[in-house]
């Protein structure tokens, strides 16, 4: 403001009207920094007297004003604090008005600062300038000025951060770019702040002490002090330059904030890659035990040397097993598992093959066909799911050269070892047992699902459900049913059947409706009560003639349907027949049978949300789920000894797994299976197929997926019961999540480093789901003050010893009240709420980095 724009001002404040009690105006001018001491004696305003306020005449103004001249309007003019302490005019002051007209004053008084901190102010009046950074200065309301404060304000409103908090406004601009001379948000600062300031909070905070100083070597000094918390330093000696001598609790939480943040992670995986590599990682980690590192998760590299380390041992037979778990189970809870997902879900599979194979290192024994059968379906069946789900993790991954090397020994695993000799002692037991008979006792065989399953619901005016998921073999519908008993409220049962032989589509297919004789015809189709059985209106009409109120759809056609569409189709029919074929669709087609084992995820999903809508939409309680028939699949190419030659002989039907023939013969490599058990048989067929999971020799389709044959992979079909349940039932269990509790009985943190104990309060089993955790240490307001750790609360385990879970907790270094109250969080990581919030009082006396 010039002085006529003073005087002007001035003027329109004594001619306010006077207020009630006031017989005249008197106006204490303040000029702090004394601008206006020169025009101040020239001054003349009509009606007002002025007298100028020094240290020296406050005795005499105060008689001016009250004995002398008790009537006349004054202005007041000052370099003095009009504070309420020794100012013999306090009185006055406080019904008089106060008027400044320098900017620095305006901006103590606007922001009610206090007069003590004119200093900083001034020192930043550049950035008071600006009237939007004023209002982002203004609406933080800070409580208590201090030059910390303003500061940390001022740093805040030119990096954007909504809150006046170092942490932010360093990780905002870190994030701009790590080139000093490009960064926006220092430009600002030495602009408008300064930018040595910003470098000794730097200093204050995170310890980063360096000559020159650049915000790469900052990152990295912050990224190798959050490191050298899990790593012993001893083996750090290349990098000590970097690592913090003191606050270097506070490198650990910056950085641990940082990678767990929802967005901002991108940016500092990305820098953090660049650490590994100015570093040399690798080189350092060499010669350091994973014992040593397995806790860390700065930097992705030590993912990688996990997974090495693994794979490495598993290919030089070290037969630690438990361990690669535990390591695996351990990293699932570090910041870069996600990137390397599926690596190690292609480790973990290989480890439960390898654990396999240790525990039948004697060989799978031969037997009885039926109790091979059983050992199959209750034990063996892990192998086929450990090398489907090796390879779903494997075809992200494929160009993986490590995962290579893994296929290699799972090849090895399942195809020689595990397959070989199951295949081998289930075709003996076969030959010697079922080939006249195909049957095995206790169990069900396929041609009586209907009539054992289905029809008794239908007897009693029950409505079924019937779900029939085309080569969905057993340990797939066993992970269905899994599924299904943990996420629904609804039980589901599993049994086994025996599969007709040979295991195809339409023979399988044509056993799972109501019939009274099954048989081919002579030019190979499948003719239930006479009449063909192939396709979905044949199928439809040979059940209309059972049950009139029925139905046969696919599942696609389900799917398109809105809920308003299901429930007009299947109003008032009583049995429904629902055909789904993702599986075979896809492993059937020489083109596409690589994707066999993806298509098995899919179907998975697509029969589970199918159960859904039968539940919700269409109100269904007894649903059934089965298969046709199984499959064989393995990945490698197969040798020219997996291949048999076909001999001559007249044939009615031949495929890679079977041949369909009127003679009776002995054929080397096969076996003979009399179909009269199986089938009508007017035929008088016999079914021929390869010993073990040989195929027949032959041009056209694809030669890795087949079905059609007798291995347990292809005759084991699973029949699902699933019986929905209400909320409120008798006996229905609820679905529900284990909790994860704070077991530790203190309540008061006395190290900045100190560790917590806690307690997965249940097993994971039906019903009873996993629940994942975030846990850290907050103030009343929600401010994170610690690192977050991460539970997964998975485990399965019936002592509850091994329920239990011992995480380390590294607290900021900055002040705390040890009378104020602050919480040990524990937020669920998929709903965001707060599960458990515990109350601790903080006492750290002076904040230590050294804990004992």
């Amino acid at each position: 403001m010039n002085m006529t724009q003073i005087v002007s001002a001035l003027q329109d404040i004594f001619k306010e009207p006077l207020s009630d009690g006031e017989q005249r105006k008197i106006v204490f001018w303040v000029d702090k920094d004394e601008d206006f001491i020169e025009e101040i004696d020239q001054l003349t305003m009509d009606g007002v007297k002025v007298q100028t306020l020094s240290e020296n005449n406050q005795f005499y103004t105060k008689h001016l004003l009250e004995e002398e001249d008790p009537t006349s309007s004054y202005l007041i003019y000052t370099n003095m604090e009009l504070s309420l302490e020794d100012n013999w005019l306090a009185d006055t002051v406080l019904y008089s008005k106060t008027f400044y007209a320098d900017r620095i004053s305006l901006i103590l008084s606007e922001l009610q600062i206090d007069p003590s901190l004119r200093a900083v102010i001034k020192k930043y009046e550049k950035f008071f300038n600006n009237k939007e950074r004023f209002r982002k200065f203004q609406a933080f309301k800070i409580e208590a000025y201090s030059e910390e404060t303003i500061e940390l304000a001022i740093m805040s409103v030119l990096c954007n951060v909504r809150t006046p908090d170092f942490e932010a406004v360093l990780r905002t601009v870190l994030m701009n770019t790590l080139n000093d001379s490009e960064n926006k948000h220092l430009a600002q600062m030495d602009k408008f702040f300064d930018i040595n300031v910003f470098w000794t909070y730097v200093a204050n905070y995170y310890g980063y002490e360096r000559e020159s100083k650049t915000l790469k070597t900052l990152f990295i000094h912050l990224a190798v002090t959050a490191f050298s918390h899990s790593v012993n330093e001893q083996y750090l000696t290349d990098v000590k330059d970097f690592i913090a001598v003191r606050n270097k609790a506070n490198s650990l939480v910056f950085i641990d904030h940082w990678m767990h943040h929802k967005t901002d992670y991108e940016v500092f995986n990305a820098y953090a890659e660049m650490v590994e590599q100015e570093i040399q990682l690798p080189n350092i980690l060499q010669s350091v035990p994973i014992d040593e590192f397995k806790q860390a998760e700065t930097f992705s590299y030590i993912d990688r040397a996990v997974i090495i380390y693994i794979a490495n041992s598993l290919l030089e037979k070290l037969e630690d097993y438990e361990e690669y778990t535990k390591l695996i189970k351990l990293r699932r809870a570090k910041h870069f598992y996600e990137k390397y997902t599926h690596i190690y879900d292609a480790l973990y599979y290989t480890v439960k093959m390898q654990e396999f194979h240790k525990d039948y290192n004697q060989g799978i024994p031969s037997g009885q066909a039926v109790d091979i059968y059983e050992a199959y379906y209750k034990k063996y069946h892990v192998m086929d799911t450990y090398y489907r789900k090796f390879y779903v993790a494997y075809d992200e991954e494929s160009s993986h050269e490590l995962l290579k090397k893994l296929k290699n020994l799972v090849e090895h695993l399942y195809t020689n070892s595990y397959m070989g000799e199951l295949s081998t002692n289930w075709s003996q037991a076969v030959k010697a047992e079922m080939t006249g008979q195909w049957s095995l006792p206790g169990v069900l065989s396929q041609q009586r699902f209907y009539s054992s399953i289905v029809a008794p619901h239908i007897s009693k005016g029950e409505r079924v459900f019937v779900i029939i998921s085309d080569a969905m073999r057993y340990e797939v519908g066993l992970e269905l049913a899994e599924r299904l008993n943990a996420e629904t409220m609804g039980t589901c049962d599993v049994q086994t059947m025996l599969s007709v032989i040979p295991s195809v589509t339409k023979l399988g297919m044509a056993s799972l409706l109501p019939h009274k004789t099954i048989d081919f015809d002579a030019s190979g189709r499948v003719l239930v009560n006479g009449k063909d059985s192939s396709g979905l209106e044949n199928r439809k009409a040979i059940i209309e003639t059972v049950v009139e109120e029925s139905i046969a759809i696919h599942y696609q056609d389900i799917r398109d349907m809105n809920k308003a569409g299901r429930r007009e189709t299947f109003k008032g029919k009583k049995l429904i027949y629902i055909y789904h074929d993702t599986i075979d669709a896809m492993g059937d087609k020489a083109s596409t049978e690589i994707y066999t084992f993806n298509a098995v995820e899919t179907a998975l999903n697509q029969l589970y949300d199918l159960v859904k809508i039968i539940r919700d939409d269409l109100s269904g309680t007894n649903v059934y789920i089965t298969a046709d028939h199984g499959f064989l699949y393995q990945r490698e190419p197969l040798e020219e000894s997996d291949k048999i030659e076909q001999v001559q002989m007249d044939k009615l039907e031949v495929k890679r797994r079977y041949i369909l023939s009127k003679e009776k013969r002995d054929l080397p490599g096969q076996m003979a299976i009399n179909l009269s058990s199986v089938i009508k048989n007017e035929l008088e067929l016999t079914a021929y197929v390869p010993n073990g999971t040989i195929r027949n020799r032959m041009q056209g389709t694809g030669v890795n997926f087949v079905h059609g044959g007798a291995s347990l992979q292809e005759i084991v079909v699973p029949l699902l019961s699933f019986k929905n349940r209400r909320a409120g039932q008798k006996g229905v269990q609820a679905i529900s999540k284990v909790d994860i509790k704070l077991t530790s009985t203190t309540r008061r943190i006395t190290n900045s480093i100190f560790n917590l104990n806690f307690f997965q309060t249940e097993k994971v089993e039906e019903k009873m789901n996993p629940r994942t955790v975030i846990i850290y240490m907050a103030d009343a307001e929600g401010n994170i003050l610690s690192n977050e750790e991460t539970i997964i609360g998975d485990r399965t385990f019936d002592n509850p010893a091994e329920r239990t879970f011992k995480l380390q907790f590294v607290m900021k270094s900055i002040p705390y009240d040890r009378n104020k109250t602050y919480y040990l969080m524990i937020k669920d990581t998929e709903t965001g709420i707060i599960t458990e919030k515990v109350p601790f009082k903080i006492n750290l006396g002076i904040v230590s980095d050294f804990d004992f």
